[in-house]
């Protein structure tokens, strides 16, 4: 039974529904100019390990390897030759503003893109080649958007919104028209990413109108789920923060438009985790050999969920893969946490004696299961601590393998789920210091520019040590840092001004039991 599933408003009588609004948008709407009718395919792979008929509306083929392109050049189409001479903006730091350079040249006009100054150099490149004008402003979305919409009020340009435009949600819902033409038989449900909402809003609005049987379902991530949590609510809330890994989607507050419509025609919602999209893009590459970016696989992270929570099978679904922007450096962290999310791989934290024997009797448990990581570093003469990474085939599986370890003797941790030990304890070489006094532990989240290190260290009281500290380089926007702080019991207060002054989000992780057991002195 899913658990999700918002109760949807009381439909006023008078009100027109959201379907009848924009059917005859979506089938009047034009993309297929720069848009090509992206193919429906089989996951045979897939299809079998779920037990159902799996399907993926492949708009990772696109020319910019997103959707985003049908809905931008559609709302452009539809500006009058005026309107269109006085050329266009938009604030973006990905897929929408590759679509908005594409359509802007196919139409012949001028188009200004605002992106963050922490945009990567690759998008950079890729919009400055489609021949839009690059703006760099600001370090956030948000400032982009500001700074985007005083130009457009300053030159007289059309800003074209990347998701709350009725001409841009009818864009993308031809993809729904598509998806029934492709498949005209019985389909039980489609996955559909949300960020802004605006893909949605018109796969939806198209499917309801023609399908109403069909489900509509929505995923998010756990750390930007925005239009979930605006239903939920039944009005649109604005998160402080969003998680970055799916940067397609990591939208703080939905649209008006798109709200209403979501509200009124999504069926089920279903959240998911980095490590069960980083196995989803592993699924999909299985089957197509082709690489989603992170909000790509969303569709797919969540039908995998979905199918195990509700003991769904002999099904057809569809998930939409809508984009394959993938920053290649990142591969690296999806190779690393697909197993975990997959339940094929669990961490551990096993406590051994230190005497003869112990050691080989700690591998005689692990038996033939491979090994995917081992870290040892002595800790007294009386035990050891062991970070141990294992295959596994079954969901039960590191359970049963942590019984098997205890009536051996071993004290053993399961760490699969523990984000400290995922992002940085696993990449350690250390232990515990003699010198750490008063030392407290936090993980931050930098963005990957220049200057943030020396802005956490600037604002930092010479009165505070930092006595230990791990960054690696996961190919994103943000950067994970672990840093240990010796902050004396007399400072706690200053300590937390100096915090809320930083304004970075962390997590504190004195009290996590793998660092404790790794690297705390006590």
């Amino acid at each position: 039974m899913a658990t999700n599933r918002p109760r949807r408003p009381t439909r006023s009588p008078d009100l027109v529904p959201a379907g009848s609004t924009y059917l005859q948008r979506i089938l009047s709407a034009r993309v297929y100019d720069v848009a090509r009718e992206s193919p429906l395919d089989e996951a045979k792979a897939l299809s079998r390990r779920l037990n159902n008929k799996v399907w993926l509306k492949r708009e990772d083929t696109q020319a910019v390897f997103s959707f985003k392109i049908r809905g931008a050049y559609n709302k452009m189409a539809h500006l009058s030759q005026q309107r269109l001479a006085r050329g266009v903006i938009c604030a973006s730091a990905g897929n929408h503003a590759q679509g908005v350079a594409l359509s802007a040249r196919k139409l012949g006009c001028r188009a200004v893109i605002v992106m963050p100054t922490t945009t990567p150099k690759v998008k950079v490149d890729a919009v400055q080649q489609l021949g839009g004008e690059v703006v760099l402003f600001g370090e956030s979305y948000s400032d982009a958007y500001v700074h985007a919409k005083a130009m457009e009020v300053q030159q007289g340009l059309c800003f074209v919104h990347p998701f709350d435009d009725p001409d841009v949600i009818a864009g993308q819902g031809t993809i729904g028209m598509e998806l029934l033409r492709q498949h005209p038989g019985p389909i039980d449900a489609v996955f559909v990413a949300i960020g802004g909402g605006g893909l949605i809003s018109g796969v939806a609005a198209y499917l309801k109108a023609v399908r109403p049987e069909i489900k509509v379902i929505g995923v998010q991530t756990k750390d930007s789920d925005a239009m979930l949590r605006s239903v939920k609510a039944g009005r649109r809330i604005t998160l402080p923060e969003v998680g970055l890994f799916a940067d397609g989607t990591a939208v703080k507050q939905v649209g008006e438009e798109t709200f209403r419509i979501c509200r009124e025609l999504v069926d089920d919602y279903v959240v998911v985790d980095t490590d069960a999209v980083c196995a989803a893009i592993k699924d999909v590459f299985a089957d197509t050999r082709s690489i989603l970016e992170p909000s790509g696989a969303l569709g797919v992270a969540a039908m995998k969920k979905y199918c195990a929570e509700n003991a769904i099978k002999g099904q057809t679904l569809i998930a939409i893969t809508c984009g394959a922007n993938m920053n290649f450096d990142r591969l690296r962290f999806v190779s690393e946490r697909a197993e975990v999310g997959e339940e094929r791989e669990a961490l551990f934290a096993v406590e051994i004696p230190e005497e003869r024997g112990s050691f080989k009797r700690f591998c005689e448990v692990i038996g033939p299961r491979s090994v995917t990581e081992f870290n040892y570093r002595i800790s007294d003469s009386q035990k050891a601590q062991v970070f141990v990474g294992v295959a596994i085939s079954k969901k039960d599986e590191a359970q049963k393998l942590i019984r098997q370890l205890s009536r051996q003797g071993f004290s053993a941790l399961d760490l699969s789920a523990d984000e400290l030990a995922k992002q940085h304890l696993r990449h350690m070489i250390g232990g515990r210091s003699e010198l750490a006094h008063h030392e407290r532990l936090f993980r931050f989240i930098f963005p990957e520019r220049p200057g943030a290190l020396m802005r956490f260290l600037s604002n930092m009281s010479p009165n505070w040590n930092i006595s230990l500290f791990h960054y690696r380089n996961q190919g994103g926007d943000t950067g994970n840092i672990l840093v240990g702080i010796q902050v004396p019991r007399g400072d706690s207060t200053a300590f937390r001004e100096f915090l809320q002054t930083l304004n970075y989000p962390c997590i504190e992780e004195s009290n996590n039991p793998s660092y404790k057991l790794f690297l705390s002195r006590t």
